[in-house]
């Protein structure tokens, strides 16, 4: 694995840490950039995983790829709305119980391992998908990270354990990363994961957190995302 891939997966982790780090360090933020940025992040996601992760990983494996595609959805669906139905992207402002944090977490382990998945899978195929790749990844990790330890104070953890939930994310994105490498079956069906894991956290976890809100900067961003992957699309030349 180049030196490239492990930069980008631990770039990516930090931003994890970055988003705990927020709330645990009682950082002031604004809630209108913060949910500016999820739509953009939903638009980016949606673009990259349609136009690019999909179609690479159709020609890479063929019908096996769109297999882990659905496989790749459906995992997240059950980890993160099933075992763990009150996750959502954003600030935790409700009490919630001890188990409902830990299940939550466990959820997002498994995501944020395929970001790493992600991100040595599509390097694997050019550096500039997996540019593209690692932008959408970014975009939704400082979120997650902010939701995951809002989560944990919110079930009466402390300080302390809600950064290391953050930080649980971002080893689990580098551990994605460095194992792809070395497991045969992720290093041929990584990308067709990838792809339904990006679509269902794009589509499925981000838009749902501004789809109601009456709201046309919010709708604008999500366009805005769109826009935003064809220009870095255009500028890494894939």
């Amino acid at each position: 694995m180049s030196h490239t891939v492990i930069v980008y997966a631990v770039v990516a982790a930090l931003a994890n840490v970055l988003g705990a780090a927020a709330v645990t360090w009682r950082v002031r933020w604004s809630v209108a950039v913060l949910e500016a940025l999820v739509a953009i992040a939903a638009g980016f996601m949606i673009s990259v995983s349609l136009t690019d992760i999909f179609p690479q990983a159709i020609a890479r494996t063929g019908h096996r790829g769109a297999i882990a595609a659905l496989m790749g959805y459906l995992l997240v669906h059950f980890t993160q709305h099933t075992l763990a139905p009150h996750f959502h992207f954003g600030e935790e402002t409700h009490q919630v119980s001890r188990s409902v944090s830990v299940s939550a977490l466990v959820g997002l382990l498994l995501h944020t391992f395929v970001d790493g998945v992600a991100i040595a899978s599509a390097f694997m195929v050019s550096r500039s998908l997996g540019t593209l790749v690692f932008v959408a990844i970014v975009l939704h990790k400082l979120p997650e990270g902010l939701a995951i330890s809002s989560l944990f104070l919110a079930a009466g953890a402390g300080r302390r354990r809600a950064l290391y939930a953050g930080v649980a994310l971002g080893v689990a994105t580098v551990a994605g990363a460095l194992l792809t490498d070395n497991l045969g079956v992720l290093a041929d069906y990584g990308l067709g994961l990838s792809a339904g894991v990006t679509l269902y956290v794009g589509a499925s976890n981000l838009v749902p957190e501004f789809q109601g809100k009456h709201e046309w900067r919010l709708q604008l961003a999500f366009f805005v995302g769109c826009g935003l992957y064809f220009l870095a699309r255009s500028a890494v030349s894939v």
